[in-house]
């Protein structure tokens, strides 16, 4: 049976019912609404240390793309959350109630003003993009930092999950990911395929490898991207008249609205010889949309792609 991200969802919110109850039997009078001792702590390895954070945190302000898919998928809303644009928002894939999420800036650019006003009881960050804010966050709560986004995607959702307290939590959802990528590989037998994610940028066409979130997508759904020098780097620009470079037997562009074909390239809308059938893809989360539920939206696309090339 095909997994779906609210399968993943609703799982995750069985697991959190589950966990609650087994605390709440043998919780004593210092408790909060969930059940937890409300002095709980646990201690989190991070990339500046270590910090005691709440063992069943309610405020959590999230600085990255990754920490807010998590959250959402181990069915914790946090209560600010940094996004890439702050026209666009919180990514319409995560659902209704994430659409509420008050925003604090963009990722690059946290606003620690509205950071503050949310009263967090635990900030996640990232030591690459936000390591010159972290002493004014730890003024605030518990900070706890990532690395780096570009370390492997699925170690980033153990690190959230962590510092979540729902450690056991991150094997169930992302086991669900790999569930449905062999799902997929096994259905529609994709071995013998190669796969090729464009992203369109004003003078270039930025290819992904098989160590970018949607690519290693592709390969878990067992799919091969075409070989070439990444240059240890999750992507590569690719020049307009070296297009045919890109080649592959299924090849995803990246849009804003992949409903409106005009948004497709006209460097590949007019190279039909190297890409005869190109499928635009919601740029929201084959790109920025990095985390579990992320992962299977990208699968659901996937899936549908395949299906139309037959």
């Amino acid at each position: 049976m095909k997994r779906s991200r609210m399968n993943l969802v609703v799982g995750g919110f069985v697991i959190v019912a589950l966990a609650a109850t087994m605390t709440a039997c043998g919780a004593d009078d210092k408790t909060d609404a969930s059940g937890a001792s409300a002095d709980a702590v646990h201690t989190v390895a991070h990339a500046r240390g270590t910090t005691d954070v709440p063992a069943d945190p309610q405020r959590v302000v999230v600085l990255e793309p990754v920490q807010l898919d998590t959250s959402v998928a181990l069915g914790v809303t946090p209560v600010g959350t940094a996004v890439l644009s702050e026209a666009t928002g919180v990514p319409a894939y995560l659902g209704a109630e994430a659409a509420q999420i008050e925003t604090v800036g963009t990722v690059t650019a946290p606003n620690f003003e509205k950071i503050a006003a949310l009263r967090p009881d635990l900030i996640i960050g990232t030591q690459t993009r936000h390591g010159d804010l972290y002493e004014r966050l730890s003024s605030l709560a518990p900070t706890v930092f990532m690395a780096t986004q570009t370390d492997p995607w699925q170690d980033n959702v153990r690190f959230v999950a962590d510092a979540l307290g729902k450690s056991d939590q991150a094997d169930v959802v992302l086991g669900d990911y790999n569930a449905r990528c062999k799902e997929i590989a096994t259905e529609r037998g994709t071995g013998n395929k190669t796969a090729q994610l464009i992203r369109p940028r004003d003078d270039v066409l930025t290819l992904y490898g098989p160590t970018s979130f949607a690519g290693s997508t592709l390969e878990c759904a067992g799919l091969t991207i075409p070989a070439r020098d990444w240059e240890n780097s999750i992507s590569v620009d690719l020049s307009p008249e070296f297009v045919s470079g890109a080649n592959a037997d299924i090849i995803m562009v990246t849009s804003v609205n992949p409903n409106d074909p005009t948004t497709l390239p006209s460097t590949i809308a007019d190279n039909v010889g190297f890409f005869p059938n190109p499928h635009l893809v919601d740029m929201s989360y084959w790109i920025t949309g990095v985390g579990p539920l992320g992962g299977l939206a990208v699968l659901d696309d996937i899936e549908r792609i395949l299906e139309t090339n037959g």
